[in-house]
């Protein structure tokens, strides 16, 4: 009985513990828009120049592409670099040994990563990455501490530096400021991420917005319907008391 009441306590607890472990993590809110279909195709071209080099994306077929208002000669002249034929899979030639030996880890599939992570989560770890000299990639992460994974795009943001603020006996980084410029402006490069982590949303069920449209149509018909059930069996029942 001591036991069942401690599995309880500690099932009731673990959305309160949940919270506080992830409070100390401020997240940016990811500008998403599915029905920006410019956007999508900005973040498939970040997808495919900055992400499938390490990163395979094999629940998807370059061919999906055309539902984000893409032609087939499009994707071949500008996208179709890891394949052939628009109807294969975004794969890698990079073995999953060769990502452990070279990153310490294999680079995850990012089929379904803005499902698994979130959006929020996505966009301000692209766009948190800053130089510390003590990791063997010369990155490290704000929301991925000690993260294996170099910052691609640095030479997009420029090269990011923190500042430390004290918090009792501890130093954590209060925020960070670009000590190097890159291409592009701060705002151009968020800009960018939107871009990309929009796709990789899209990405993670293509079907979706068609899946909200449709649920809706069916909602309003299930409203209407019963009206006409409630005024039905209000003339069906009226003279049986």
């Amino acid at each position: 009985m001591k036991r069942l009441k401690t599995i309880l306590f500690l099932l009731a607890a673990a959305p309160a513990l949940a919270f506080a472990s992830g409070a100390t993590i401020h997240l940016d809110k990811a500008p998403v828009n599915l029905a920006d279909q410019e956007s999508l195709q900005r973040g498939a071209r970040m997808f495919v120049n900055y992400c499938l080099n390490c990163h395979s994306a094999t629940s998807m077929r370059y061919s999906r592409m055309q539902d984000i208002g893409l032609t087939e000669d499009q994707i071949k002249e500008n996208l179709l670099f890891a394949a052939d034929k628009p109807g294969e899979t975004m794969k890698v030639g990079m073995t999953k040994t060769d990502g452990k030996t070279w990153f310490g880890a294999t680079p995850p599939d990012l089929s379904v990563i803005a499902r698994s992570r979130g959006a929020d989560w996505l966009y301000t770890y692209l766009r948190g990455f800053y130089r510390d000299d003590s990791r063997a990639t010369g990155w490290n992460n704000t929301v991925f501490d000690k993260v294996g994974m170099p910052h691609v795009m640095w030479s997009l943001q420029g090269e990011m530096v923190p500042v430390m603020k004290k918090e009792g006996e501890h130093e954590v980084i209060e925020r960070l400021e670009l000590a190097k410029p890159g291409s592009v402006t701060l705002a151009e490069y968020d800009a960018m991420v939107g871009d990309l982590v929009n796709y990789l949303v899209w990405m993670g069920e293509p079907a979706q917005l068609q899946r909200k449209q449709l649920g809706i149509i069916v909602l309003a018909f299930l409203a209407i319907f019963f009206v006409v059930a409630f005024y039905l069996k209000k003339e069906f029942w009226k003279d049986i008391h």
